[in-house]
């Protein structure tokens, strides 16, 4: 992961974050002139999306559904799996309709000019499009505000994504 900004994930606390500064590589990287922090073209989790959940899923039962080993596809970088050959085979032909938003990061976060990892559960589609949060709690504080977190996410989007 490389890029200009921090990108938070879940670090468990101040604890572990003050842990994870105090080695050797992450505090150098971090001092480093014109060191760049980038993120990964969408969250995962070991190369697989959302967890392994079905993305197309959301949009078709209204919930986050396990996908199936048998049922994958790569996409940007990362591997995709799906509850079905249908769902893949819908995915494969519009990924960006089944995609979450904003790399599958968690858009409070990204509306807050940072990212964060997300949870399958954490999730809202708006106006067709399927939003992640890292927790049920984040998801909480961006339902009080979707259309304006949308907005922010969307303008923060470009610079976080390409490390700027």
């Amino acid at each position: 992961m490389t890029g200009s900004r921090f990108s938070r994930r879940r670090f468990g606390g101040l604890a572990a974050a003050a842990g994870m500064l105090g080695s050797g590589l992450v505090a150098a990287t971090l001092l480093s002139p014109g060191a760049a922090l980038a993120i990964d073209s969408y969250f995962n989790s070991n190369g697989v999306a959302i967890e392994g959940t079905d993305p197309v899923a959301y949009f078709t039962e209204g919930r986050p559904v396990a996908g199936k080993t048998e049922f994958t596809h790569h996409y940007q970088g990362v591997l995709w799996r799906f509850a079905s050959a249908a769902n893949r085979d819908a995915f494969a032909a519009d990924p960006a309709r089944y995609a979450p938003q904003y790399g599958g990061y968690c858009a409070w976060a990204v509306s807050q000019g940072y990212t964060a990892s997300t949870v399958a559960e954490a999730w809202h589609i708006e106006n067709g499009k399927l939003y992640l949060n890292y927790s049920k709690g984040v998801q909480r504080r961006w339902a009080e505000d979707v259309p304006g977190n949308i907005t922010r996410a969307d303008g923060n989007w470009p610079g976080l994504k390409d490390g700027n």
